[in-house]
């Protein structure tokens, strides 16, 4: 639905960008971007733009309520590793202090990052034994895609920066053309409070104590603010966050390959879920995943109508706390049949390891270069479209 705003016709998207404020680090962000996309166009290699973590919905302007959601960004982290190594160039939009390439190893370990560390004789701090050989080759891949200004580090904390930031990246790879990847593994809000219906101040628990006090700007106003207390109970009221992705097909990025994640529950709605979105937004591929088996299965939902799973063989499986083993397969798909591991992207360097001692295989190893291959077919039929083989 449009909206009518002073005699045009404007979308919810559009109007959300001319009601709610960009971030201070926008202009940062938008100068780091413009460099770093403009050294890697004159050096013909090809950019993804790499979303990773949650984000927010602060429930006031000066925010000490927010709504959050549990992604420590993953996929995203390990995915910017597996992207560097094809060969790309990566911007990484992530949530701040969410997992970040190569760190992640060791951040996200039950072990405090201190126990890889101990004292020489001559009181120097240095890596342990055991850990030497492992750290070296993840800091050996770290320095050099800082040293190659390979990997471009972007945070975001609430759903406003991650909407802000995202048209801006996207319109500066614009000119990127087919060599642009969008890879939008950042689990992002479905629901936020508009800025004209955010209170102030913090929201206090007492309605007595509210009363009492003056009121908000927004009540002022006679805007009914969407976080307030009625009795003992916080009453939220929250809007839904426009869909971007067809903004991002259609204007941000037209040419470049948009990749979407679809995560679910319910093994029954994944694939259908998938289908819908890709049809309904006219981008390139949904990978989906179930919240219990994302470790170890997706499912590739691409607009050319290959739908397959992809799939961790069983002694090769990464841990998992929260995972359910069982639930492998229930979505659909022959568990039999698991992907080939390609040149395995044995490679591996995070320090998990599966049944038996086999090397466990991350899942972002065997969806990366798939990725990297439909990207590489997508370039091609673009170039192919403007310069048509001539027939002899």
């Amino acid at each position: 639905m449009e909206h009518q705003i002073g005699g045009t016709s404007e979308s919810p998207e559009t109007e959300y960008f001319d009601s709610n404020p960009p971030p201070n680090s926008l202009h940062s962000h938008s100068t780091l971007a413009r460099a770093f996309i403009t050294q890697h166009a004159e050096q013909n290699r090809r950019v993804v733009l790499v979303t990773s973590g949650g984000t927010t919905v602060p429930l006031e302007n000066q925010t000490v309520r927010f709504i959050d959601n549990f992604s420590a960004g993953t996929r995203g982290a390990t995915s910017a590793e597996y992207f560097l190594s094809e060969g790309y160039a990566v911007i990484f939009l992530h949530r701040q202090y969410s997992l970040l390439p190569y760190s992640r190893h060791y951040s996200h370990n039950t072990n405090c990052f201190l126990d890889f560390m101990k004292e020489d004789e001559s009181g120097a701090v240095v890596v342990g034994d055991e850990y030497q050989r492992e750290m070296a080759k993840v800091l050996k891949q770290y320095a050099a895609a800082k040293k190659a200004n390979m990997l471009l580090l972007l945070p975001f904390t609430t759903v406003n920066d991650y909407l802000w930031d995202l048209m801006e990246i996207a319109k500066l790879m614009r000119p990127l053309g087919p060599c642009a990847l969008f890879y939008l593994a950042a689990a992002v809000s479905d629901f936020f409070v508009p800025h004209d219906r955010m209170v102030e101040h913090k929201i206090q628990s007492s309605e007595e104590f509210n009363a009492a006090v003056e009121l908000d700007g927004c009540e002022r106003d006679g805007r009914n603010p969407a976080a307030h207390i009625r009795g003992t109970s916080l009453i939220i009221d929250l809007d839904p966050v426009p869909k971007f992705l067809k903004l991002l097909v259609d204007g941000w990025a037209p040419e470049g390959m948009i990749v979407s994640f679809k995560l679910e529950t319910d093994p029954s709605m994944l694939a259908k879920k998938a289908r819908y979105a890709l049809e309904k937004y006219s981008h390139h591929l949904v990978i989906g995943n179930l919240l219990m088996t994302r470790k170890w299965e997706v499912i590739f939902v691409a607009a050319d109508g290959d739908e397959h799973w992809i799939r961790v063989p069983r002694n090769k499986r990464t841990k998992s706390f929260s995972g359910r083993e069982e639930f492998i397969g229930l979505a659909g798909g022959s568990v039999g049949t698991a992907s080939a591991l390609s040149n395995a992207n044995a490679d591996m360097n995070n320090t998990t390891h599966a049944l038996g001692g086999e090397p466990a295989v991350e899942i972002e190893s065997l969806i990366v270069p798939e990725v990297a291959q439909r990207h590489e077919d997508h370039i091609r039929a673009a170039r192919n479209r403007a310069n048509p083989p001539t027939s002899t």
